[in-house]
């Protein structure tokens, strides 16, 4: 299994744990998370790629992993996944720099299974 799948198969697993042993409060939150990406004054488009930009700024490769995810199955191009990531690199300095490497690979990934999926 490739490391997207292992993320989405993982995260949904501990997801579905966490709201199980969770308390109201945690349910919430993860409602107030799923409510803030959907459309509004600003797309949800650019609310995930204002979410990659944040997750490599601080460093969360779970999140840039699923805002990756997010951002292709909303059908971001190459160049506004080049322009997110310098501006996360500007911002973030070149600490983000393992994390694009990584943003790098793991979009690598999806536009293979993309093509595969397609061809």
């Amino acid at each position: 299994m490739k490391r997207v799948e292992e993320f989405e198969a993982f995260r949904k697993k501990l997801n579905d744990k966490i709201h199980e042993f969770g308390n109201v409060n945690t349910r919430r939150f993860f409602a107030l998370d799923s409510a803030v990406y959907k459309d509004g004054s600003l797309d949800r488009k650019t609310k995930e790629l204002m979410g990659l930009v944040s997750s490599m700024v601080l460093r969360c490769d779970d999140c840039i992993t699923y805002h990756l995810i997010q951002c292709k199955r909303l059908e971001t191009t190459l160049d506004e996944f080049m322009e997110a990531f310098n501006v996360a690199l500007v911002l973030g300095g070149s600490i983000v720099i393992p994390h694009l490497r990584n943003a790098i690979s793991t979009l690598e990934e999806l536009q293979e299974k993309e093509g595969n999926e397609n061809g």
